[in-house]
């Protein structure tokens, strides 16, 4: 199990019996081949469907139907498909349980930029505003650091904001950081990594509990 694979198992257990939930483009689509066995949850995707159940096999996608990738996808029995106007009311009417992103950078106030950086050309920050002011949980999947060994948790943003105060969980290849209103709590640790190893690659003050639980 690589890295990204570790994050999306941990980021699926999260997840309650009925949940509505959404899935971001990139590595949170992955969450979606680990959820625990026995719980059953409704996967939406912003572009408008609830019901995706993974990726369609070669030779018989749909691209009529994809997921927040782009990606064919397969809907589940019960499944539906519905307008951008339908899919915005559901998010911004608290409807969904959870919503996990990606990140280029979050801080230890919440803050998270996952939107744009600076020189390049982006389409502009899409659905993310409203799934993270909407969601009644947000959840960031993301590598610890960039491709540079950077720390991507920072005591400050310095990239352009998609919200500010609203992410609720960190999850990384290292642990798992709750945002509690205060700061960033190093919840749980990944087998094998130490509180001493996740400070130096963080850039953020984290709140260190007497107890820290394990990734798995």
């Amino acid at each position: 199990m690589n890295e990204k694979e570790f994050i999306a198992r941990r980021a699926a257990r999260f997840f309650s019996d009925g949940d509505l939930v959404n899935l971001g483009i990139g590595m949170p689509t992955m969450v979606a081949n680990y959820i625990p066995e026995g719980i059953d949850v409704w996967i939406d995707s912003e572009n408008g469907v609830i019901g995706l159940n993974g990726y369609s096999a070669a030779g018989t996608e749909d691209w009529n139907l994809v997921d927040a990738s782009g990606t064919p996808a397969m809907l589940r029995e019960g499944g539906c498909c519905f307008d951008s106007f339908t899919s915005f009311g559901l998010i911004r009417g608290g409807h969904v349980a959870f919503t996990i992103l990606g990140a280029y950078e979050v801080d230890q106030e919440g803050n998270l930029a996952n939107w744009t950086v600076p020189g390049k050309t982006v389409a502009g920050m899409g659905g993310a505003m409203d799934l993270v002011s909407g969601a009644r949980q947000v959840l960031i999947t993301m590598t610890h650091t960039d491709k540079e060994g950077r720390p991507k948790i920072l005591k400050k943003c310095t990239l352009p904001l998609t919200a500010a105060h609203e992410v609720d969980y960190i999850i990384t290849e290292l642990c798992v950081l709750h945002y509690n209103g205060e700061g960033l709590v190093l919840e749980e640790l990944a087998p094998g990594v130490t509180v001493e190893e996740v400070l130096s690659k963080t850039e953020a003050d984290l709140i260190i509990p007497a107890s820290i639980g394990c990734m798995v």
